[in-house]
């Protein structure tokens, strides 16, 4: 199962996600869960940081990333695509129960 955990403070403020694991849907190169997940992940990473030249903290690895904005300044000017991104994951989830969870882990300030 994939989990994708998205880090909130105040309440609804993204501060990063992380996704990992595998939806087990389908075989490797036929798993659209998998490939809806990768895709979008790798879209939202890329707008954070070529599209609005932001600086998150990444870590990428065999069936993981994650993605971590520490500035406020950042922090407020990445919330439509965290929040696009955790939408998207969200609606998958309820789509495919079996196959992807999503979870919100409360952070503090930075």
């Amino acid at each position: 199962m994939i989990q994708a955990e998205f880090y909130v403070q105040d309440g609804d403020r993204v501060t990063g996600f992380s996704v990992s694991g595998h939806s087990m849907f389908a075989e490797a190169g036929e798993d659209i869960v998998c490939a809806a997940v990768s895709s979008a992940a790798y879209m939202t990473a890329n707008t954070l940081t070529e599209i609005l030249s932001l600086e998150p903290q990444l870590l990428l690895d065999e069936g993981c990333m994650c993605v971590l904005l520490r500035e406020p300044g950042e922090i407020d000017r990445a919330q439509d695509i965290l929040k696009g991104f955790r939408l998207h994951l969200t609606q998958l989830a309820t789509d495919y129960p079996n196959h992807i969870a999503v979870n919100l882990r409360g952070v503090e300030n930075a």
